[in-house]
């Protein structure tokens, strides 16, 4: 049997054209550099990146890093990442958490529990997050007391001066001791978390649902409570839907975290707006900030695809 010319070939022929695809793209990519690259020489405004090197000249409210003003322009921008890292990991963590409670009790039994839930998702998914990050910033954090008048709650104790995690003491009308979170930053985690939280129960809830209610009848004439269901029947069966709208929510996370302009919070889009006004390098910085958000998104994608392989390999 004699072998196929390539053009009758389909899978040959598939590859031949996603190779041509691609080379166009490249070309078109090639060209609008260039012409930007033509452009900015004419106006004299060359790219360049040596001006990460510069001294910095600003300071950063609160940052990991040993940073000062006389640190460089990349160190700024470094300690900004971090910032932004630490709010996305963080409230990746804290919202998941929230939303897959909210989600399984929004299927609960108890009409009380779960049409608060059920109010909780619908009101939050429909007020833009800005409203919500001023309304926590400016209402509630900005309005707690002093230090000597600090609400305190079991390992966790609000004032002005910050929300403190752990035990603290009052040392000449200052709190002192634990693990201290300023208020811009508490405020961005609340509503972050909140925000992306009541998304993330939808994600679950339709996850849950999709679990034929046979499993959850199987498993209760077992003598299963419903938690031990739903924690060690319905969870695991529904990780393959939940998982790929995890990942949808996981990167908005990360991209809404950039509105802690907004509020006062020192991320990576707050110090390159700084940086941008003092060195006037406008497509340099947007060129940084295209990459590391692309790169911190493409990171969690692929990310939750390893998990979703995983779930589907469990199943198997």
């Amino acid at each position: 049997m004699s072998a196929l010319p390539w053009w009758r070939d389909r899978r040959r022929l598939g590859w031949l054209i996603q190779l041509a695809v691609g080379l166009v793209v490249l070309l078109a990519i090639a060209l609008l550099l260039g012409n930007l690259e033509r452009n900015l020489t004419r106006a004299g405004l060359r790219l360049s990146f040596t001006w990460l090197n510069d001294p910095a000249g600003f300071d950063i409210a609160e940052t990991l890093l040993p940073y000062t003003a006389q640190s460089s322009y990349a160190m700024g921008l470094l300690a900004g990442f971090v910032n932004t890292l630490r709010v996305v990991v963080v409230g990746l963590v804290l919202a998941t958490v929230l939303g897959v409670a909210s989600g399984a009790a929004s299927l609960s039994r108890n009409p009380l529990l779960a049409g608060v839930m059920r109010t909780y998702v619908e009101v939050v998914r429909n007020v833009p997050l800005l409203l919500q990050l001023v309304f926590w910033y400016f209402a509630v954090f900005l309005a707690l007391p002093s230090a000597a008048e600090a609400l305190r709650l079991p390992g966790l104790t609000l004032a002005k001066s910050g929300v403190f995690l752990g035990p603290v003491s009052l040392v000449n009308g200052e709190l002192s001791g634990g693990w201290r979170l300023s208020l811009e930053l508490a405020a961005l985690l609340t509503g972050l978390v909140v925000y992306s939280g009541a998304f993330i129960a939808e994600v679950v809830r339709g996850g849950i649902i999709s679990v034929p209610r046979g499993q959850w009848e199987a498993a209760a004439s077992l003598g299963l409570r419903p938690f031990t269901i739903l924690r060690e029947v319905v969870l695991p069966q529904a990780l393959r839907v939940i998982v790929p709208g995890l990942n949808s929510q996981y990167i908005s996370l990360a991209k809404n975290s950039s509105l802690a302009v907004a509020i006062g919070y020192p991320d990576l889009y707050a110090v390159a707006e700084t940086t941008l006004n003092q060195t006037g390098r406008g497509i340099e910085v947007f060129l940084i900030l295209l990459l590391v958000y692309l790169g911190l998104d493409l990171g969690i994608s692929l990310l939750m695809n390893r998990v979703a392989h995983l779930v589907r390999i469990r199943e198997r």
